[in-house]
């Protein structure tokens, strides 16, 4: 009989302070995405820099905000956007997956928000969503717009350092977070709307092939979001909207289910703290940053070049 696996607790690494709490003010991403729901913010993309600092994003009210290691927060930029995921390159520069804008960068010295990549063949993104930065400088992200089972569209690109785009995968219902394996032969795609988690191995050209599901989850809740690697090739997957990250060996088994008392909206995540062992989860729907100790350490997720 399969046992299931251990829990895992959180607790409360951070939380949105109030002097930043915005649910008093209009939000057209949440009027449409969330019914008009009153949230101070909706954090997602968290991301450490060379420092220790964690980095997220409020994709309702287009602000990112630094968090130090003793939890003070300090708000970085506030523009006219809807930034989703945020990747921080070995240069420094801060880069932001923005569904109204397409790929931008952050001066992080500065707060000054630009365009980078926003409208291939002059037509813009459907909705670009996360991103993550592979060895080699190539720049990987969702395009996920409103896709889903009804409109099985979405896209995953690749943007060379020379600024050579690559549509790599179509037709994906609701392409989402996205991690390649410890060899990088391999690149996991969150597909929230099917509930699932595909694996597609990359061949010697760059392109795909045999795609297929690398995970099932189950009905419940919206999806798998936000996705890291672990240092020994587990894969930690967010499931939003049922308050769990579960932890999968690297052949697929469950290993741990990290829980979250305090809210479902587990959206993303990120490795850091002492010896790269704490995993460090956005929790969208109540403005908390959490971390749960665990045993093997994160993966490293700068860009070596």
């Amino acid at each position: 009989m399969f046992a299931p696996p251990p829990v895992v607790e959180t607790e409360v690494f951070a939380r949105l302070p109030e002097a930043q709490d915005r649910a008093d003010q209009p939000s057209e991403w949440l009027r449409l995405q969330q019914r008009a729901r009153k949230l101070g913010s909706f954090l997602e993309g968290p991301s450490f820099d060379r420092d220790g600092n964690l980095w997220v994003v409020d994709l309702a009210y287009g602000r990112i905000f630094r968090i130090s290691p003793q939890a003070e927060w300090t708000l970085v930029a506030d523009y006219d956007g809807e930034p989703n995921g945020l990747k921080i390159h070995a240069d420094g520069r801060v880069f932001i997956a923005d569904h109204k804008h397409g790929i931008l960068t952050l001066d992080p010295a500065t707060g000054e928000v630009a365009p980078h990549f926003d409208r291939p063949l002059l037509e813009r993104f459907k909705g670009v969503n996360d991103l993550f930065f592979a060895e080699n400088g190539d720049l990987w992200f969702t395009d996920q717009g409103q896709t889903g089972l009804h409109d099985a569209t979405g896209r995953l690109y690749r943007l060379s350092p020379d600024g050579k785009l690559d549509a790599i995968l179509t037709n994906i219902p609701s392409p989402n977070g996205l991690v390649m394996n410890r060899e990088e032969t391999i690149m996991f795609v969150a597909v929230t709307r099917d509930n699932s988690v595909w694996r597609a191995p990359l061949l010697l050209d760059g392109t795909t092939s045999k795609v297929g599901k690398y995970l099932q989850l189950s009905g419940g809740g919206g999806g798998p979001d936000g996705m890291a690697l672990a240092e020994d090739g587990s894969l930690a997957v967010c499931h939003a909207g049922f308050g769990v990250v579960w932890l999968f060996s690297p052949i697929g088994e469950p290993i741990a289910r990290i829980q979250s008392r305090t809210g479902l909206l587990t959206t993303n995540c990120a490795w850091g703290g002492p010896e790269n062992r704490d995993l460090f989860i956005t929790e969208s729907d109540t403005g908390l940053i959490l971390r749960a100790r665990l045993d093997v350490p994160g993966k490293r997720m700068f860009s070596g070049v």
